[in-house]
């Protein structure tokens, strides 16, 4: 029978993060990609395998791959080693299930992935995702990068990097095409709306990603942005929530656009400045099975009695609906916007003994009211879109709707 994990995040008991493939890849890149990566005693937790819902036999009969082998041995014409064809096995392995979200990284592969969650980035600063149909997608241009300067939006599909074809390129081959020296260029050619193709050139630079910024807004409301959730988000969220109380806020937008997501951890931590300790933040199930469920403990609702905004966009994803979803179900916060990306999916990061590690989808996470939203995003209470001359004159139409909602209540 399935042990039900019960998770209570006062302080961090480990990383439990949402990828956008995506949970994404910053491409800066920072690879947080592929829904949700679960996990509660480090980066690469240990833990009993899943009740397996595969069908696969207990060992596989490699009789004809071996095969394959021998013919690739004798008739290829160049150079390859035993642990390039290792690798591609291992590659093919996960590609074989058909799913964005697992993912084989060689060690050199997962060192770069897990070096991009530490915030410091050299790129272009726009996380990615490998769609059903294999294309690569842009989650979100992170806020003040090189590639929102540029123009690169949420829901392009990047079809070329500097002329070649981005088709059957894995999510991390992207992402090593994209990223490179600090000051060089990189073409991308990209489809807008499935019928505009643009060619945008942008110039690579040091990502550094501000995690958590506020400010107090006309009518004393208090406006906190995340970008992201990495290890020390709840921390500085708290401090911006602190400066709130002692300025006298009793009004709050918390902004979350073009939030990809992150640790699960810090997503638990800054809800518990809304929600009591005990309340539901998350839950984790396989097929009709809860397995985990994530509760906020420890922290001080700060927020909690003031009336809340959440801003969502096509670009906020994973944690970023975590949260928004919770503050929703537990304490009536109102979503104005627009449609979030939809990753409500859960991964698990398992490493092994050569540095090597296999990102594996696991299940799915579901809202405190049991919602769960891969594929069909949060519908916002308050549906805002920017116009074309609103994004070209920075004339912020989402928070200008918050902030008069907010004032008359």
């Amino acid at each position: 029978m399935q042990k039900v994990q019960t998770n209570t995040h006062g302080k961090k008991s480990g990383r439990f993060l949402t990828w956008n493939r995506l949970l994404g890849v910053w491409v800066l890149l920072a690879v947080f990609a592929a829904g949700v990566l679960a996990g509660q005693s480090g980066l690469l937790p240990a833990r009993q395998p899943y009740a397996a819902r595969t069908g696969l036999p207990e060992t596989l009969d490699y009789s004809e791959v071996d095969k394959v082998y021998k013919a690739l041995k004798n008739n290829y014409d160049g150079k390859l080693s035993e642990a390039q064809i290792l690798d591609g096995l291992k590659h093919g392995l996960a590609a074989s299930t058909k799913d964005p979200y697992t993912e084989f990284f060689t060690a050199k592969e997962a060192e770069e992935f897990t070096k991009d969650l530490q915030g410091t980035l050299s790129g272009v600063g726009a996380k990615l995702e490998l769609d059903q149909d294999g294309n690569i997608v842009v989650v979100a241009p992170l806020a003040g990068s090189p590639a929102k300067a540029a123009g690169l939006r949420a829901k392009d599909v990047i079809a070329a990097v500097d002329d070649k074809t981005t088709y059957g390129m894995t999510m991390t081959e992207a992402v090593l095409a994209i990223r490179g020296p600090k000051g060089t260029d990189v073409k991308l050619t990209v489809m807008r709306n499935k019928k505009q193709r643009l060619d945008i050139t942008i110039t690579r630079d040091v990502i550094h990603v501000p995690s958590v910024e506020s400010k107090i807004l006309d009518g004393n409301i208090g406006y906190m942005q995340v970008s992201q959730f990495s290890d020390n988000t709840d921390e500085l969220a708290v401090k911006a929530a602190r400066s709130f109380v002692d300025a006298g806020v009793t009004k709050v937008i918390l902004d979350l656009r073009a939030n990809p997501g992150g640790e699960v951890d810090s997503a638990v931590g800054l809800s518990g400045l809304w929600l009591k300790n005990g309340q539901v933040v998350v839950q984790q199930r396989r097929g009709k099975k809860t397995y985990s469920t994530d509760k906020v403990s420890g922290s001080v609702p700060l927020l909690r009695d003031m009336k809340t905004v959440v801003l969502l966009n096509g670009g906020s994803a994973s944690a970023s609906e975590i949260v928004a979803l919770a503050l929703r179900d537990q304490v009536q916060a109102r979503i104005v916007g627009e449609k979030s990306y939809g990753k409500g999916v859960v991964q698990q990061l398992m490493s092994f003994g050569d540095g090597s590690s296999l990102k594996v989808t696991v299940g799915r996470w579901y809202s405190p009211n049991g919602t769960n939203i891969e594929k069909t995003g949060i519908k916002p209470d308050q549906e805002i879109k920017p116009s074309e001359e609103d994004i070209k004159n920075k004339n912020d139409v989402q928070l200008q709707a918050a902030t008069a909602w907010l004032n008359k209540q």
